[in-house]
């Protein structure tokens, strides 16, 4: 388990929060009315909001055709992945070429973007960038640290450079010193594609999307009562059978193991990593519809295409069961190198408290056995856990504890939030929406945003919560737009809460920041609410 950062402290400089509320102050608007104003500097409008921006003396520097991206000599193979990425993404404003490898001893040149390797001061995910008329410097300790640098540059140009047309423009970055390292060790977004499916090319847009926002974990909810979306060759009716239909009856579909690889892959190379769900021994009605001998009466019930929850359940006390999970958890470990695996383990109401309990510890050691660490929703805190498990508050955060995710940090345990009335990004943005849910309350932005992950659960120190991820639940969302919309702008607003440290960020600030990133957002083609109290511009 990656411990929460603990970093030296860094000399001061004006954080951007207030930076930004002191660029917006006199600004006031009327109630119910949107306001465009001018935009922020760019340096001032990065999301999230860096640890420190300091605007420096000279000219800005502008991306020309005779710019080159150069790295050390010696840079490993990451490094010039990630500066080809940034090579791409200029290509079509200019003529810019590859990226050139520096000679040992060589200088960089002028009019040049730097991507180099530096000692480790931030972490591996933080970097700095310098930027002046001479050209841009990004410097980290890691390949992962250079990439999250690389989406803030993306953020000091134009918004045009996002379009992928070969048209040419003019790219100017400003003159500017950033340092910048992450909050929170866990960044992470949740897909359910078992409610609905969502194909594999819609995922990997989503995950563009999260890697601009310095995002890194992708969190893939792969089965539920509607539907089983991964194959298993070894229980090959699961996908056949569990994957045929998805909520409201249609046609649902599943991903090849060699779609789910490249998935995974595709994330990689964006330095997200991608976390495997199988929930159980609830949420388990497409298996148990699959294969009879996995219900403790022999019998396959119907396949399920409603919205209930809580009625279906793995036979606990079946040995045929375990097999079946062992089977699943290889498989998909073996397609999958990151530390985690998701076991589920909400909302069963069809075993007693005891079988629970039994159940996910042996479920653990299955997936300790495969090497991997275990994940699970608040319930699973009740049982004796490995202190490596992670469990993941889901529970609407009111002040109170609600599951025992205080008993799991009390033991020494980390733990990942996700308060329902924070984070769930299918919760309506308002009455009027109409998509998603209501169950834990209807939220906007704000409310998205203004909250502190180390206050907000009774019991769970700043020093046991790994991170934040926002969960987007599907059992409304039938299309990429409908998850776009109920995403967009909330997850925007999450990446900063994991991101940026508290003391850093006001709403005042995001609320004009976020109003910036419009013409971002809509030249990605990313469906977002247009939600009412941010000031947006249209350009």
């Amino acid at each position: 388990m990656r411990p929460r950062l603990s970093l030296p402290a860094l000399p001061r400089a004006l954080p951007l929060a207030l930076v930004t509320l002191l660029a917006t102050a006199g600004c006031h608007r009327a109630p119910g009315v949107r306001l465009a104003p001018h935009p922020l500097p760019r340096a001032q409008g990065v999301i999230p909001a860096p640890l420190s921006v300091r605007a420096t003396p000279g000219d800005s520097f502008t991306v020309t055709d005779s710019t080159r991206i150069v790295i050390a000599a010696d840079a490993p193979a990451e490094v010039e992945r990630v500066a080809r990425q940034l090579a791409a993404m200029l290509a079509p404003a200019t003529s810019i070429g590859g990226v050139g490898r520096l000679a040992p001893g060589q200088a960089i040149p002028a009019r040049s973007i730097a991507l180099l390797m530096a000692p480790d001061t931030l972490g591996d995910e933080g970097y700095t960038l310098s930027a002046d008329g001479s050209g841009v410097a990004l410097r980290a300790s890691a390949p992962h640290g250079l990439f999250n640098a690389v989406q803030t540059l993306r953020q000091l140009l134009p918004p045009s450079v996002e379009h992928r047309a070969a048209v040419r423009r003019s790219l100017a970055v400003p003159a500017v010193r950033i340092v910048d390292r992450p909050r929170y060790a866990w960044r992470g977004a949740m897909l359910d594609v078992a409610r609905h499916f969502l194909p594999a090319d819609d995922v990997k847009r989503y995950i563009d999307a999260m890697a601009l926002h310095k995002l890194n974990r992708l969190h893939l909810h792969l089965s539920d009562d509607q539907g089983w979306r991964i194959e298993i060759a070894s229980w090959s009716n699961l996908a056949r059978t569990g994957g045929s239909t998805q909520v409201g009856g249609a046609a649902g579909g599943y991903y090849t193991q060699a779609q789910y690889a490249d998935l995974v892959a595709y994330a990689a190379e964006r330095f997200i990593t991608v976390v495997p769900e199988i929930d159980m021994p609830g949420h388990t009605n497409a298996a148990l519809a699959s294969y009879p001998e996995l219900n403790c009466n022999g019998v396959a019930p119907p396949l399920y295409t409603g919205i209930r929850v809580g009625f279906s359940a793995l036979c606990a006390s079946r040995d045929t069961v375990y097999r079946f999970i062992d089977d699943v958890v290889r498989e998909i470990t073996a397609l999958t190198p990151g530390e985690y695996f998701h076991i589920g383990g909400d909302e069963v109401e069809k075993l007693s408290h005891d079988e629970y309990l039994r159940f996910v510890e042996r479920v653990e050691g299955i997936v300790r056995g495969h090497g991997k660490r275990v994940i699970g929703w608040g319930e699973i805190a009740a049982a004796r856990l490995d202190p490596g498990t992670v469990v993941q508050h889901w529970r609407p955060a009111r002040g109170r504890a609600s599951d025992s995710s205080h008993v799991h940090a009390a033991r020494g345990g980390r733990v990942i939030l996700s308060p329902g009335n924070r984070t769930y990004l299918d919760m309506k943005y308002d009455s009027a929406t109409t998509l998603g849910l209501m169950w834990a309350g209807v939220f906007g932005v704000r409310f998205a945003y203004d909250w502190d992950p180390a206050t907000a659960i009774p019991g769970v120190a700043d020093q046991a919560i790994l991170g934040v991820e926002a969960p987007l639940w599907s059992e409304t969302l039938e299309r990429r737009t409908d998850f776009e919309f109920m995403a967009f702008p909330r997850l925007v607003a999450l990446a900063e809460v994991g991101w940026s440290m508290q003391g850093n960020r006001t709403w005042a600030s995001f609320q004009r920041r976020l109003g910036d990133h419009a013409p971002r957002l809509a030249a990605l083609g990313i469906n977002f609410h247009r939600a009412r109290d941010i000031p947006w511009r249209e350009r």
